[in-house]
């Protein structure tokens, strides 16, 4: 970072021109300075200037009120030379985090294309849409400033821009009408652990875990895993800018220590909001798509993961997830369908935070199950217009069932008056457990509302782990 001793006001990238700043509400700004010099902030929608005094280091922090969404704008920052930002526009900002299903560009990866994604970055021009991406940042400590710029959305800078971000605010657009900003901070591979400070990720660093807490940056062994690095290097700069919320599209690296993934998120998200100091703000995540992790030679079995996702929308308040079931592929990690990933985002924004009605956005979820005879009987919520398999059928080929033996059968799925499931095999006499999809690679099959269920176990059993035979495939980039 700049410092005082260059004699010259300094913000950190993240204040730029094409910056979109959150609307009707207090934004902090800040920067250095001269060691105890005043600087004067000026907003040109309201004609306001604002003084501030720098401290003895030279650091300074001021908030300005921001009107109803609109703009241009001008911003002015002053300490006797100014610093002039313009084409600043007021509406809604969105951090756009996680690892590389997030990352992930409209271009794609090399022979792993986004579907459509070529007609829609031609037709993604919009002024009103602007866009930053972090460069991918490393740190053993916090550091000030990241290196990235806004951009107004147009084929050339959105065909670089995170896939999922980019659905996700386009919906936005179209629906309220007003400026979106988009930040993506986001790094192909990267752990949980690496997006938490040092103090909270204690708790799931232990003897076991692949990656400890560095301390100098010659103990860093994974510049995308290991515990803090990200936090520090990715989202601490950008912490205490305005936003409305967050997106969040990780966990495929946290497949092989699932057990406390919710906790993780948890905790995660508790830090985050702590340290923006807004409240309780919305964050909405992807569960991760079903994928054949056998190839990169994973003997967890993935559902365990999206298990724990399933119970962190439970545990975080003001929190919805976006179920993927339907949208995976059995040979890539990194599905092409970014469209439904994000727009599915978007829907969980557009009804819980922003209020529109008619709309479903949260999938059905797995209530309870208790037993008529030979049937287990399944109830849900979420799910007002009733569970429907694939072509508007009854049935499903992803149901499995079993008895006290704890051996599971393929399942004969009903709809149960007009409200439950009820599901049966001619192999369990006495229903014990119940299984929907709860496997790495399937296909969703129930839906509701167009929306997929997620998949799920009545039991808390213990799930085997596979064979590690085949060859490992590199999967993060």
């Amino acid at each position: 970072m700049a410092t005082a001793a260059q004699a010259k006001v300094w913000m950190p990238a993240i204040f730029d021109s094409g910056m979109v700043l959150q609307r009707e509400t207090n934004v902090k700004l800040w920067g250095t300075a001269d060691a105890n010099k005043t600087v004067k902030v000026t907003t040109s929608w309201n004609d306001k200037t604002y003084l501030v005094k720098a401290d003895k280091d030279g650091k300074w922090k001021i908030p300005v009120a921001t009107p109803e969404a609109g703009g241009p704008y001008v911003v002015t920052v002053s300490d006797g030379e100014e610093l002039c930002l313009d084409n600043v526009l007021i509406g809604e900002v969105w951090v756009c985090a996680g690892q590389s299903n997030m990352e992930m560009p409209m271009k794609g990866f090399p022979s792993q294309p986004i579907d459509n994604g070529n007609m829609d970055v031609l037709h993604s021009k919009d002024p009103q849409l602007h866009l930053f991406t972090a460069k991918r940042t490393s740190r053993v400590e916090p550091i000030d400033t990241i290196t990235g710029k806004w951009a107004e959305a147009e084929p050339a800078t959105v065909r670089n821009f995170s896939a999922t971000a980019y659905y996700f605010g386009r919906e936005l657009r179209r629906i309220l009408n007003v400026p979106v900003g988009l930040i993506v901070t986001a790094w192909g591979g990267s752990s949980c652990e690496a997006w938490m400070d040092r103090e909270n990720v204690k708790q799931f660093v232990h003897s076991g875990s692949p990656y400890q807490i560095p301390y100098k940056e010659k103990d860093i062994k994974s510049k995308n895993r290991q515990p803090t690095v990200l936090y520090n290097g990715m989202l601490h700069p950008i912490i205490g800018y305005g936003i409305r919320g967050a997106i969040w599209y990780q966990g495929e690296d946290n497949v092989p220590r699932y057990q406390d993934y919710a906790q993780q998120m948890k905790t995660m998200v508790t830090l985050w909001r702590e340290k923006w100091e807004i409240g309780e703000f919305p964050f909405f995540y992807c569960q991760i798509a079903p994928y054949d992790y056998s190839r990169i030679n994973w003997t967890i079995n993935s559902a365990l993961l999206r298990e724990q996702q399933l119970f962190a929308e439970k545990l975080i308040p003001n929190a919805g997830m976006a179920v993927l079931m339907d949208a995976g592929i059995e040979k890539g990690i990194h599905p092409p369908q970014k469209n439904i990933a994000g727009e599915r985002l978007a829907l969980l924004a557009l009804a819980k935070t922003y209020g529109v009605e008619g709309i479903a956005a949260e999938s059905a979820r797995y209530k309870a199950m208790r037993v008529e005879g030979d049937a287990a009987i399944l109830e849900f919520e979420n799910d007002k217009m009733n569970l429907y398999g694939k072509d508007n059928t009854f049935t499903s080929e992803l149901m499995e069932i079993a008895g006290e033996d704890r051996v599971f059968y393929p399942a004969k799925v009903e709809l149960h008056k007009r409200k439950f499931l009820k599901v049966t095999s001619p192999n369990v006499t006495k229903p014990a457990a119940v299984r929907y999809a709860f496997k790495d690679w399937v296909s969703g099959d129930l839906f509701c509302d167009n929306l997929p269920l997620s998949s799920f176990r009545t039991d808390n059993w213990p799930v085997e782990e596979r064979g590690a035979e085949k060859e490992k495939i590199e999967y993060d980039r």
